[in-house]
């Protein structure tokens, strides 16, 4: 019976792979029966398996009962190149009414419910709720808490963009409670949720049982190279010159909000005319499923006033109202006053007649009342509150500069609305951060728009982020955004505060207005001023029908005007044209032909205010002066920042302390910000000298001295490069000796000059003087140059500059001057740390001689020979070695003290130094005679000068020289007492190095000019000079 199944399995499925599978489980199984095992029967190799038995009747009833079937209704539809679908019954199904809109990958979820009250108040308590959590993109909140925390900006933003479409279709006396919340549930990054929220918000109020006269299509709109585009990516969004954001019932405008880069009037109503006609086709799919899971609109009660007690009340309250409200010598407190006192005489009437129906309403009802008269004697007589004509423009104040000390500040008023305006300029590190699912991680330009209560006469709390400030400040921001610089010209961030002073009606296009000149008093290049105005409806509609058979437009509308008219349209622009608009009605929408309409008018009022403006301030200023604070971003090579971009970052506080400059290293480049040039010049000094810039030919850049030899110095600059200053670059004049002009650790500013056959960069410091007779020495210790007829004997820093038949030595501040005959001391500046091993004693003429004899006798190389640093630290490397071990035989004997009457105290000499002793002996007998032919005769010599024997001359010049390199902290040797001051001794080393030795409280002080003494190098002054301690004394 196997084998047979087996064979009509196999002649059903002819597949030589199933063939071979089968016949090789099948003995499979054989052996498995044969061995005991069980066999799990399949049908995955062609296996007949048993068919498994149908469950009890009761087992199939409960996996019926505890599955749950959810009821879901959808609607798919295209809009533009879009495809979008709109879903109910699955998510929040106890919600008033709950939809999942999604498009691409983005879904948003929009729920409505309504509260249970009596709706016992004057006006609607809607609250719109939006909230992007970062779920939705696949990120972890970076807060501590690491959970979303108060609303942002965008997220209020967004809320206020659904809110003010929706609101005006809620019945007339509708005050019950209504709360919207909308939650991204996932986003792709491609597409802005906001105008998603407000179709799907649209959607569940129709499936809801609130009474709304919906629905609505909201799209947005943009433009690239002329060609309008509906549900822009992102992507394309940053390519296109308008952001419109339209929403609308099937025949009226209910919002508009625009972000445009100059676009006509005429360009922004085709665009207003097709996005009409794409936003309709978000209507048709919410009536249709409304149709299939909406719930019956439920009755609530409406809050109205009978028609009796309006009528009552008005004829107690028309006439003075009239009175007061046609009259344009009232002001808007004076108009406030005067109503206050006849509410309250309409009031004590009513108490009088104990009509407790008509004192609930009463407020309402001369709110009405007002109304009424103001609309009529508008559209009637074309007359306004303040007596203006419908087309004219309030009186303008405008001043620039108001306070010199911020970096750019502005004062504009229209009418009684006063706005101050002030510009703070920062760093691009002072960018704002958005934590938001689409859109940049940054913001370079923001305006911050301050509404306090005293501006109105009233007392309040300032809290936290407010949603009227949000908005009337996006909308300023996006206003003057269209005409600021690049990024890439003016890498600036840029920060906007609008305070207003005074509030009587469209403040936010006083905000615009006013920080464009404050953008130019801060000398920003924006290209054109922006200015701003607020056009108005006032309509008559026919009850029966509710279309409009009258209307007034109003230009630069009051504060009494936006809250009795229809609507408040601000346009913002320049001459050119449009750059925002933000559209807020109060009726449930008004025909688009009657809002195209408005945008001219609202060009004629912004051109008025354009002229005043730029009869204030016209260009703006030049970047940099007053306190407007510097900017520079350095840009460095590749093989720069990766050596030194580390070390940068690290040092960056240090920095910032020592400067005042503000400093931000991102995307390779440094960026510092000071408040003027000098702190400027400083910090990039220093960051140049840290990284390194391209060097080129010409170019003057600052180094420190790192070594200094016999033919020149090597220069460290430029970020770690090395350069070799040559002894024929150092000066205009003529210099004998490296060690006089510099000194390890000084800090020189030198001009390249280009590069040697070695590669070598060869740097000037003469190229960076003038040429003259003479320099003064610098006491700052900046490079000097010191002629041979002077010397310069600094220590402590002070210097002084004496003739050259005397000398001048300083230490601790005393100077003394002695005969030319003896050596002029020249001590190291404060720049001038050390001298070094050729440093010599004895005019120029001993020093060429001497150096004569010296090559002549133990080398043949050339006078001055080019090496690199490495050869030249390798040679003093082995110089030092040298040196140390004949230091060490020296420190066994004790020593010896000072005695004129031994010439000859080490005559004992090796046969291999005899020629050299008498090299000496004859150097020393010519320097003698030129020293007693200067002074005349021997006899009128010094003291000093007498205790200086040839034998010790001679004993000198055996003895190792130690070069300024090579002495090192601890080092033991033996030195002779030059000069006794009144604080201490200076010290001679056989190398030529002077050091000090500071007397001690209760010391020894009983020392002999030239007296040898064994000595411990024990520190280094700040200046660079070696500092000695007595071995007798340790």
């Amino acid at each position: 019976m196997e084998l047979a199944a087996v064979a009509a399995t196999l002649r059903r499925r002819a597949n030589p792979r199933i063939l071979m599978a089968s016949l090789l489980s099948f003995h499979c199984r054989q052996r498995c029966r044969r061995l005991g095992l069980r066999f799990l029967c399949s049908d995955r190799h062609a296996f007949v398996s048993q068919p498994p038995p149908p469950a009890p009747p009761e087992r199939a009833a409960e996996s019926f009962r505890t599955r749950k079937v959810l009821e879901t209704f959808r609607e798919d539809f295209e809009v533009g190149s879009r495809t979008i679908s709109i879903e109910t019954g699955k998510i929040a199904r106890f919600a008033n009414g709950s939809v999942v809109i999604n498009m691409g990958d983005t879904n948003v979820l929009s729920t409505v419910a309504s509260a249970r009250g009596d709706g016992a108040r004057d006006f609607l308590p809607l609250t719109v709720d939006y909230q992007e959590k970062q779920y939705a993109q696949g990120v972890i909140p970076t807060t501590f808490m690491r959970r979303e925390g108060a609303p942002k900006e965008r997220e209020l933003l967004c809320g206020r963009l659904i809110d003010r479409p929706i609101r005006p279709l809620f019945p007339s006396g509708f005050y019950h409670e209504v709360q919207v919340m909308v939650n991204v549930l996932s986003s792709d990054g491609k597409q802005d949720p906001d105008v998603m929220a407000a179709n799907a918000t649209s959607a569940a109020m129709m499936l809801s049982d609130i009474p709304w006269n919906g629905p609505i299509g909201v799209i947005r709109v943009g433009r690239i190279n002329g060609k309008f585009i509906f549900n822009p990516t992102m992507d394309e969004l940053s390519l296109s010159d308008l952001n419109l954001v339209y929403a609308c019932t099937t025949d009226r405008t209910l919002m508009i909000d625009v972000q445009a880069r100059e676009i006509s009037e005429k360009d922004l109503e085709a665009g207003l005319k097709l996005a009409h006609l794409e936003a309709v086709k978000y209507i048709e799919p919410q009536i249709r499923l409304a149709e299939k899971a909406g719930k019956r609109k439920k009755e609530y009660k409406l809050s109205m006033i009978s028609d009796g007690t309006l009528e009552k009340i008005r004829n107690l309250a028309e006439a003075p109202i009239q009175v007061v409200f046609t009259d344009s010598a009232y002001g808007k407190f004076e108009r406030g006053e005067a109503l206050d006192k006849i509410t309250q005489t309409v009031k004590a009437k009513l108490e009088e007649e104990c009509d407790e129906e008509s004192l609930k309403v009463l407020p309402k009802a001369i709110d009405t009342v007002r109304k009424q008269i103001i609309r009529r004697r508008i559209i009637d007589e074309g007359l306004r509150v303040d007596g203006r004509k419908l087309d004219e423009v309030r009186p303008l104040y405008c001043e620039s500069g108001t306070y010199p000390s911020l970096h750019g500040s502005s004062l504009f008023s229209r009418g009684d609305t006063q706005v101050l305006c002030t510009v703070t300029l920062g760093a691009p590190g002072d960018a704002q951060r958005l934590d938001s699912i689409v859109g940049p991680p940054t913001k370079r330009f923001m305006l911050h728009y301050s509404f306090p209560p005293f501006s109105i006469n009233e007392v309040g709390k300032r809290g936290g982020l407010n949603r009227r400030e949000v908005g009337h400040g996006t909308l300023a921001e996006k206003a003057l955004l269209a005409v600021l610089p690049p990024e890439a010209d003016f890498p600036y961030t840029v920060r906007v505060n609008s305070e207003v002073m005074a509030s009587d009606g469209s403040t936010s296009m006083a905000t615009v207005c006013g920080g464009s000149m404050a953008l130019m008093d801060a000398g920003i290049p924006v290209r054109v001023h922006v200015a701003g105005v607020s056009v108005g409806l006032v309509s008559d509609v026919d009850p029966s029908t509710g279309r409009i058979i009258n209307y007034r437009i109003l230009t630069d509308i009051l504060g009494l005007e936006d809250h009795l008219g229809d609507m408040d349209f601000k346009i913002a622009g320049t001459r050119k044209g449009i750059t925002a608009i933000q559209l807020d009605i109060k009726p449930a929408g008004i025909p688009l032909d009657i809002i195209c309409e408005c945008l001219e008018p609202a060009q004629k009022g912004r051109n008025q205010i354009l002229d005043r403006m730029e009869e204030e301030i016209s260009a703006p200023h030049t970047l940099g002066d007053g306190s407007t604070p510097r900017l520079a971003t350095l840009k460095f090579t590749a093989d720069s920042l990766r050596r030194s971009l580390g070390f940068l970052i690290t040092q960056r506080k240090r920095i910032e302390q020592e400067t005042g400059a503000r400093v931000s290293v991102n995307d390779g480049a440094v960026t510092i910000v000071a408040k003027n040039q000098s702190i400027m010049q400083k910090a990039q000094e220093k960051i140049s000298f840290l990284i390194g810039r391209e060097i080129e030919v010409g170019g003057i850049y600052k180094g420190v001295v790192s070594s200094v030899k016999e033919y020149g110095a090597f220069v460290e600059f430029n970020g770690g490069q090395q350069g070799l200053l040559h002894i024929s670059e150092l000066s205009h004049e003529t210099v004998s000796r490296v060690s006089d002009i510099l000194s390890v650790g000084q800090e020189l500013s030198l001009m390249c000059i280009g590069q040697d056959v070695r590669g070598n960069i060869k740097l000037s410091l003469k190229a960076t003087i003038p040429k003259q007779d003479s320099l003064n020495d610098n006491l700052d210790g900046q490079a000097s140059v010191v002629p041979a007829n002077q010397a310069a004997n600094v220590l402590d820093g002070q210097a002084s500059v004496v003739p050259a038949n005397q000398a001048a030595t300083v230490l601790d501040g005393q100077a003394s001057v002695v005969p030319a005959n003896q050596a002029v001391n020249v001590w190291a500046s404060p720049s001038l740390e050390n001298t070094t091993c050729m440093e010599n004693l004895g005019s120029s003429n001993d020093l060429q001689d001497e150096s004569n004899e010296l090559q002549s006798a133990t080398c043949s190389s050339p006078a001055v020979v080019i090496r690199s640093a490495a050869e030249c630290d390798a040679q003093d490397l082995a110089a030092g070695k040298q040196i140390t071990t004949k230091r060490r035989k020296l420190s066994k004997s004790s020593p010896r003290p000072y005695n004129a009457s031994l010439p000859h105290q080490d005559g004992g000499e090796s046969p291999k130094n005899r020629d050299d002793v008498s090299l000496k002996k004859r150097r020393q007998t010519k320097k003698q005679k030129e020293m007693d032919a200067i002074s005349g005769t021997k006899q009128k010599s010094d003291s000093t000068l007498k205790t200086v024997s040839l034998a010790s001359d001679v004993d000198e010049k055996l003895k190792p020289r130690i070069c300024a390199d090579s002495l090192k902290l601890g080092d033991t040797v033996t030195a002779k007492v030059y000069q006794i001051r009144a604080r201490g001794l200076v010290l001679e080393l056989n190398g030529g190095i002077r050091g000090m030795f500071k007397f001690e409280v209760n010391g020894r002080r009983d020392f002999e000019v030239g007296k040898e003494l064994l000595v411990r190098c024990s520190s280094f002054s700040s200046k660079g000079i070696p500092v000695f301690s007595l071995l007798e004394d340790e």
